[in-house]
């Protein structure tokens, strides 16, 4: 599976990254809808929470976490933010590779 996002990760493509370790990538959206419109991806693919398995279980949990402290990081977790995850075509999935 090779998708925009993979060549994000593996510097094939410029992103506008805010934050990174050794499983996540987050970067800010190159069309947002909102003000603040960041894309938490994992470096694992994984096209959508319908095709994750148990072994997908802690990095997904994981991935919640880093949410909470880019949120924070950008001084957004006071006032609050939203979390959407697009499931395949009919949820508004474009890129195939979960985030």
């Amino acid at each position: 599976m090779s998708t925009i996002f993979k060549k994000i990760i593996d510097k094939e493509i410029p992103a506008n990254i805010v934050y990174e370790d050794s499983e996540f990538l987050a970067f800010h959206d190159i069309n947002p809808v909102a003000k603040i419109h960041i894309l938490v991806i994992p470096k694992k693919e994984i096209r959508n929470l319908d095709e994750a398995t148990e072994e997908d279980a802690l990095l997904l949990g994981k991935l919640q976490l880093v949410l909470a402290k880019i949120a924070r990081d950008l001084g957004i977790a006071k006032d609050g933010y939203r979390v959407i995850t697009n499931i395949n075509g009919n949820g508004g999935q474009e890129v195939f590779h979960i985030h």
